[in-house]
């Protein structure tokens, strides 16, 4: 059943385009992943399909009696309620049932009482609707959900405005996942929650009962959770049918056929213009000329394939090798002020791997990185880097960064002897480009920071990366790019991450600190989970098209390449008869100029009869070669 459907939404701030001919719709049981660029319009939508915001054209239609819920921060929450009051709040609608089942109950002991049959049937009815709605059990459900997103038993007590940031955006989404909406409107859902509270998200959010709309730069929750992928690009928007996995491989085939059918009609109106100059001023080709400069009018003409923006485009390179022993961390406690966070920690980090370091939060992986570089004192242990070891640090707090100056400066003072022209090249790779350099620091997103970050960080040339969630604040794209260049990093790298799609492509040994040390996995986050699961691990299924689908997909297919080869010989053949009679004309003009034929007024008769046959004959299949060509042209547009 639908329960929204979308039709070329259309949204402008304004004289500047946000997005245009976004359409999609949404089902009782949909799973939809949101993804775009940062910029593009994803929470605008949101905020649309909530009616939290206008919009300037198309048209939304939404099911009769149809709720929806939008999280957004510190959605509804009353600082002065007690964090379990807050969240019971959302089944006073179930109390106020209880109540009224209560009164009846008490009319029902009276033996004496009128219209008991009646009494009873609405007693049963109310029963019935309360079990029906979770009344005996919501209780058990708000424990569960508390516990699910880290609030322990002994803080349901405690007042919200004692809260954290973080904390509250958490129990926003807890009180919002127990109102059951129709449809759930999900913003970055994963931000400030650690690894375990996002595989309960996970875990909850599949079994909800509602449709799912979800917005998330997390590419590990995304393939866990949706089945569909609506893609805002280009202003406008594009479906597939899978989760993310399926979205980059089908997104990569489009891309591809994308750019041969651009180069192709580059190449192709490249050669008709090239022979419309050749051949526009040439009496005997100037009839093939209109007509191919009539074919390049009819023709539509494919955008450049592209993206909103420009792409993230960076490597990471080093100016020597370390020796083949890089860390080593002996029984270390890290903590502070004697206070001991995690302990003991043992690592032996080797040239060339990819460590990442997980577990859960306040337990202290970015102490542990700092107490690694010396920043803060180990409480116990060791920590020794091996021989030329050169280290680089990413902070997840970008604290490396000085608001006092514009972006340009933040590079060149560190490297003054560069011409500014090659610091603004390096700059224009993380998209900083134009008057973008000459942005303060201050002023800057947390994505724009972490991009400037990573420029540093670049142009370092360290053997040894050190970083702290480096995925934080950046997109997909930027992840991805970002991703890749570790890959392909020919030194070292250790790493604090929660993103687990970041874990699983880059990490060849998990390393998981916890209250009592830490234990190491020889594998990706996929085989942590494993080792650590009571459940195999079962590979998510990947909504593909059917048998049926496919055969029907591949018939129409078949048919459509079949007619485009007909057209495409007719008027391979329809230009191989133009040739022939230009190449007879020229024959019969020639022969005409020969001094036997100058004196003989009827040889000279029928040379051009037959000259002026073969022009008419030439007229009509140019005719014919113009119209099959836009025919062409227009089957494959």
């Amino acid at each position: 059943m639908i329960l929204l459907q979308a039709q070329n939404i259309t949204k402008n701030f304004g004289t500047k385009k946000l997005f245009s001919n976004v359409s999609f719709e949404i089902q009782d049981n949909s799973r939809i992943g949101l993804v775009g660029r940062n910029g593009v319009g994803k929470s605008t939508l949101l905020k649309i399909i909530s009616d939290q915001e206008s919009y300037n054209s198309g048209n939304i239609a939404l099911k009769k009696d149809t709720n929806i819920g939008y999280l957004a921060q510190d959605s509804g929450l009353n600082n002065d309620s007690k964090i379990f009051d807050e969240l019971e709040h959302v089944f006073d609608y179930l109390k106020a049932q209880e109540k009224k089942m209560r009164a009846l109950e008490e009319k029902l002991a009276n033996p004496n009482v009128d219209n008991y049959d009646d009494i009873l049937k609405q007693y049963d009815q109310l029963q019935n609707t309360f079990r029906q709605e979770n009344g005996y059990s919501y209780q058990s459900e708000i424990r569960s959900v508390l516990k699910g997103f880290g609030f322990d038993e002994d803080v349901w007590q405690d007042k919200i405005s004692t809260l954290s940031g973080g904390e509250r955006s958490r129990l926003a989404m807890a009180k919002m996942l127990l109102e059951h909406q129709d449809i759930l409107l999900l913003d970055e859902p994963t931000n400030h929650l650690d690894i375990n509270t996002v595989e309960w998200l996970e875990s909850y959010l599949k079994g909800y009962k509602g449709a799912l709309v979800i917005v998330s730069h997390d590419q590990y929750f995304l393939d866990k959770v949706v089945n569909e992928i609506v893609e805002i690009n280009q202003h406008s928007s594009t479906h597939y049918s899978g989760n993310y996995t399926f979205y980059l491989q089908e997104k990569k085939k489009n891309q591809e056929v994308a750019w041969k059918h651009y180069e192709e009609q580059q190449a192709e109106i490249k050669r008709t213009e090239e022979y419309i100059q050749k051949n526009i001023v040439r009496a005997s080709t100037t009839k093939m000329a209109q007509s191919r400069r009539k074919k390049l009018e009819h023709m539509d003409v494919l955008d450049r394939p592209g993206s909103d923006q420009g792409s993230v485009h960076f490597s990471f390179e080093i100016d020597k090798e370390s020796g083949n022993d890089v860390l080593l961390v002996k029984d270390a406690a890290i903590g502070y002020d004697d206070r001991i966070m995690s302990e003991p920690i043992n690592l032996d980090v080797k040239k060339g791997e990819r460590v990442g370091i997980i577990g859960p939060n306040g337990i202290g992986k970015s102490t542990f990185l700092k107490s690694i570089l010396g920043k803060i004192p180990m409480i116990k242990g060791t920590s020794q880097f091996g021989a030329n070891v050169q280290v680089g640090y990413y902070d997840q707090n970008l604290k490396g960064l000085d608001p006092k100056k514009d972006v340009l400066h933040e590079i060149w003072d560190l490297y003054p002897r560069l011409d500014e022209q090659i610091i603004r090249k390096k700059l224009g790779a993380f998209l900083f480009s134009g008057d973008d350099v000459l942005k303060p620091v201050a002023g800057l997103s947390g994505g724009e920071k972490a991009r400037l970050t990573l420029t540093k960080l670049s142009m370092e040339h360290d053997n040894f990366l050190i970083m702290d969630e480096p995925t934080n604040h950046l997109d997909i794209d930027s992840k991805e790019v970002l991703e890749d260049a570790l890959k392909e990093f020919p030194g070292t790298v250790l790493f604090v991450s929660h993103d687990r799609y970041l874990l699983n492509t880059l990490a060849n040994r998990i390393v998981d600190i916890g209250e009592h040390g830490s234990k190491i996995y020889l594998g990706d986050y996929d085989y942590y989970v494993e080792k650590t699961s009571d459940t195999p691990v079962v590979e998510e299924t990947k909504k593909a098209p059917t048998v049926s689908e496919k055969k029907m997909e591949y018939q129409q297919s078949k048919e459509q390449q079949k007619q485009e080869r007909k057209l495409r010989r007719q008027v391979e053949d329809l230009e191989n008869q133009i040739a022939e009679l230009e190449e007879k004309n020229a024959a019969i003009q020639k022969e005409m100029t020969k001094d036997e034929n100058l004196t003989s007024y009827s040889k000279l008769a029928d040379l051009q009869k037959e000259l002026d046959e073969n022009k008419a004959k030439q007229d009509e299949i140019e005719e014919e070669w113009t119209n099959k060509s836009i025919e062409l042209e227009d089957f494959n547009s």
